[in-house]
């Protein structure tokens, strides 16, 4: 559990620094070079991401339940799952998706824990996608108090809702059909 917890805390302190102090994180990225400081943005995110995958995976080892969720919850995951990846998509595709989600890494963040909280209720997953869904919300909140820093992205365009939702369900499709169960060793509707 303290792998986990230690990964946890070291991802989502570095993804949390804009929330804490986002002027520090500025002027840190000025005087150490934006390049500089997305290297040890990458590097610490990385390292907290590798212990939070092995400490989720020892836990697992060690199951314990913290609530049993209803079998048909299962099914309402499913569907929450749903805009996940076209979301994620969006968030590098400038359309009307982007537009109308504001935010959509986010939004896709909290419907991707919050399916995962309904389906799963041991230890190990409701530290996990807890902390993701917590993270998730407090960011959400705190971008509506800061500046909004440009970010690398296609040209906006039309198109991009159709690359964003015709490769979002075909990434969600592979993902139900078997990658989930490859990737991660569990079956969506195992």
């Amino acid at each position: 559990m303290t792998t986990l917890i230690v990964g946890t805390l070291l991802f989502f302190g570095v993804h949390s620094v804009s929330i804490v102090s986002p002027g520090w994180r500025n002027g840190i990225a000025s005087r150490i070079g934006d390049i500089r400081w997305k290297l040890i943005y990458s590097v610490a995110s990385i390292l907290g991401f590798t212990l939070i995958i092995t400490g989720y995976a020892a836990l697992r080892l060690e199951p314990r339940i913290v609530y049993l969720p209803p079998a048909g919850l299962r099914h309402v995951a499913t569907l929450l799952m749903l805009p996940v990846f076209p979301l994620l998509l969006a968030t590098y595709l400038p359309g009307r998706l982007q537009r109308a989600a504001k935010h959509p890494m986010l939004v896709a963040v909290k419907f991707w824990a919050l399916a995962h909280l309904l389906a799963n209720g041991m230890l190990a997953d409701v530290l996990l996608f807890g902390s993701f869904l917590v993270w998730a919300v407090v960011d959400r909140i705190s971008l509506k108090r800061r500046p909004e820093r440009t970010r690398p992205m296609a040209p906006a365009g039309a198109i991009n809702d159709v690359i964003a939702v015709l490769g979002g369900i075909t990434l969600y499709g592979a993902f139900v059909m078997g990658w989930h169960q490859r990737l991660f060793g569990v079956a969506p509707f195992g």
